[in-house]
């Protein structure tokens, strides 16, 4: 398994000049330091000093920073945006790896060690050989109820999440449902409440008991947090409002036919709508009857 201490060796790089993977090396010590703080606590946010990084803020520095920080010789690299390798985001990403590390990179999600993720956790199961990186615009679940960073530093320290739980039961008045999507707020090893970043509600119990690593980069907020494999993660829900996935009563991906897979629609030309996969790289695989291990 990819270790968060001594991954950076001597090799020879595809730009001279450049450190291996592009960040100096105190910037990588730093960032391994504060990973290893928040692995040690599971779900506390814990600041570090982010790099400028030749990406705009907000498309993934914190996330590309912590992958950048992390491989080593022998890694592999997967980065999807909101679960497509081909999107935009993902390419300019993987290019940037590739040109400085020069490790390899691939689309097959039991491939990779290091994955890097824009809004999805892959459909096909993680292992405990496994790291996944997601980028995070926003770490602070309490900003909706507490706009002061340091007020809301201080409802963590004590564990005070009553205008959460307030929140919550608000929605649940106006709209007879806990009505958050995505970025849905979990309890982390019964202590910390966590945004586990924007990704769907269909993904947030990949978070519970799992066997890979979950690192979370937030650039422009300076701030790494972790799941550890095998933690409890909880989402926030009251026991007569219970929580639930996305559901898409009963359609198929038109690619694969998956119906167990987070399916997104698009308009066709008759006014209807068209299903297919999230995931392209587990799309991939079912059509070309390769097994899958799902969660």
């Amino acid at each position: 398994m990819t270790t968060v201490h001594g991954l950076i060796e001597a090799r020879e790089m595809t730009f001279t000049g450049y450190s291996y993977a592009l960040i100096d090396d105190m910037a990588k010590r730093e960032i391994r330091r504060a990973l290893l703080k928040a692995v040690a606590v599971p779900g506390h946010q814990i600041p570090f000093g982010s790099r400028e990084m030749p990406i705009a803020r907000g498309w993934g520095t914190g996330g590309l920073q912590v992958t950048l920080s992390l491989l080593g010789p022998g890694d592999v690299v997967k980065v999807i945006d909101q679960g497509d390798d081909a999107g935009v985001n993902a390419s300019n990403l993987r290019r940037l790896v590739e040109q400085m590390t020069g490790l390899d990179t691939t689309g097959a999600t039991s491939e990779a060690s290091v994955i890097q993720s824009r809004h999805r956790i892959p459909d096909e199961r993680l292992n405990e050989r496994q790291i996944l990186v997601l980028q995070v615009p926003n770490p602070e679940p309490l900003r909706a109820v507490e706009r002061s960073v340091a007020q809301a530093a201080l409802m963590h320290a004590e564990q005070d999440y009553a205008r959460m739980w307030l929140a919550l039961y608000e929605d649940v008045v106006r709209r007879g449902e806990v009505s958050r999507g995505a970025g849905y707020p979990v309890m982390v090893n019964h202590r910390y409440v966590m945004t586990p970043s924007p990704i769907p509600r269909w993904d947030v119990p990949k978070l519970h008991q799992a066997d890979a690593l979950y690192l979370f980069g937030a650039g422009r907020e300076k701030r790494v947090y972790a799941v550890p494999p095998h933690t409890d993660v909880v989402p926030l829900a009251f026991e007569d409002y219970p929580f639930h996935v996305e559901h898409f009563d009963g359609h198929a991906c038109a690619s694969c036919g998956s119906t167990s897979s987070y399916l997104e629609a698009s308009p066709t030309d008759d006014g209807g709508l068209r299903y297919r996969c999230s995931d392209t790289a587990y799309c991939e695989r079912v059509r070309e009857g390769k097994e899958t291990v799902q969660w």
